[in-house]
């Protein structure tokens, strides 16, 4: 890490900053799913399965905006653009509170989706300004071990907030914890790209920009996987809910099962930090990826066959989350790794791919639910599949870090030294 962020921030400090961040994104989605129902009454939505548009339009909102916050923070640094997103946040989820209709409230989601893309772009380009490699890998999952904190406990907060008072508290608490991260990383946080390392907001350049990205083998495919392992987890969680408390009939402990998964991820991106330095991106992802397919195969095998109760479900689910969770922080870190001179554009464009194509194939899998796991099932396998197969086109059909993991050469690691 560079020496003058050494001097701001600690080592857990930075982790943690960075967690928090990203975690509003987790927040905006997770801590909505109790109120599901309430929503839908109160605004005359009575299709469960349209509810589900209140996540999907924040997700297009964040993966849309995500393509401006990359070459903005590029061009101007990464504090501005970060603080101007979060404004946005915050002020969109406070409108929301008082939203009359439910196109309206739709509109306000989106709105805040694209505040939320400032936080989600920029704390990843700022990892991947202060560290490469393996390095990068292990603060990766750590930031991603704390930032699957707020899932963990999201939706309890949501059930207790429904407790207290109206749906509309649940937007309320959303703007003020934004407002205190916002802060903390206003008076905490330092700029992190040099000036001599800052690319021109020019038409050539910001294209040049999404060039280097895209025809990037290695960064673009496992960009790709990104956005399949993502599209099943949104599938998923847009219809949680509806299994937990419909097919199961959990009904308040929907919160409890939603956190246990939650932890699993934490847990595996935790144990993945740990074991990244010795074992490689390559090798950790490579194995979650096949363990991840097998799995859902297994899952989707018996959910057709109509045996599919709780306590097989459960255990299920939760070898795919522990999974996800290797696969996805070793892929985020190699998408960016061989992308360090462009790291806001990459961050972008493949936040953009990821959450855009994420939240489209997701909320396609999650319009499927008919009363059964059968649709989620079949989204986990098939997404797996196409992750395999993006692995297989980055790494030219070889498993298992055959190849090397990336020595870095660019300037932008080196930009603070």
């Amino acid at each position: 890490m560079s020496s003058h962020l050494t001097r701001v921030l600690s080592r857990p400090e930075f982790i943690a900053l960075m967690a928090a961040l990203m975690a509003l994104n987790a927040l905006a989605i997770d801590v909505m799913l109790p109120a599901l129902p309430y929503m839908g009454e109160a605004l005359g939505i009575s299709s469960e399965n349209e509810r589900q548009f209140v996540i999907t339009a924040y997700m297009l909102g964040m993966g849309i905006a995500q393509l401006a916050f990359g070459p903005l923070s590029d061009r101007f640094g990464r504090r501005a653009p970060l603080f101007i997103g979060i404004a946005v946040y915050i002020a969109a989820a406070f409108a929301a509170a008082f939203a009359p209709s439910f196109a309206i409230l739709l509109a306000l989601r989106f709105t805040q989706g694209v505040g939320a893309a400032g936080t989600r772009v920029i704390a990843t380009s700022i990892v991947r300004d202060m560290y490469s490699g393996r390095a990068m890998a292990e603060v990766m999952s750590l930031t991603f071990m704390v930032f699957m904190a707020i899932p963990i406990i999201a939706p309890g907060i949501g059930q207790l907030l429904l407790l207290t008072g109206p749906w509309h508290y649940i937007f309320l608490f959303m703007a003020g914890l934004a407002t205190i991260f916002g802060l903390w990383g206003f008076f905490r946080l330092p700029e992190t790209l040099a000036i001599g390392n800052r690319r021109p907001l020019t038409v050539k350049a910001v294209t040049d920009g999404f060039r280097i990205v895209c025809t990037n083998r290695v960064a673009f495919s496992y960009g790709l996987a990104g956005m399949f392992l993502f599209a099943a987890l949104f599938g998923f969680i847009s219809s949680a809910q509806q299994v937990y408390v419909d097919i199961y009939g959990l009904g308040v402990y929907f919160p409890v099962a939603f956190a246990a998964m939650a932890a699993l991820m934490s847990m595996s991106s935790f144990t993945n930090s740990r074991i990244v330095s010795r074992l490689g991106m390559r090798r950790l992802s490579h194995f979650a990826v096949l363990v991840y397919t097998g799995v859902a195969a297994i899952w989707l095998g018996l959910s057709i066959a109509g045996f599919m109760p709780l306590w097989l479900f459960f255990p299920l689910l939760a070898i795919i989350m522990f999974a996800f969770g290797w696969a996805a922080s070793n892929m985020n870190s190699l998408s960016m790794e061989p992308l360090g001179a462009v790291a806001g554009t990459a961050s972008s464009v493949f936040g953009f791919i990821q959450t855009v194509g994420g939240a489209l194939i997701g909320s396609f899998i999650g319009q499927q639910f008919n009363g059964t796991v059968v649709p989620v099932a079949a989204g986990y396998f098939t997404m797996g599949v196409l992750t395999l197969i993006c692995v297989l086109v980055a790494e030219r059909g070889r498993l298992f870090g055959v190849g090397t993991e990336y020595a870095h050469t660019d300037m932008s690691s080196h930009a603070a030294h």
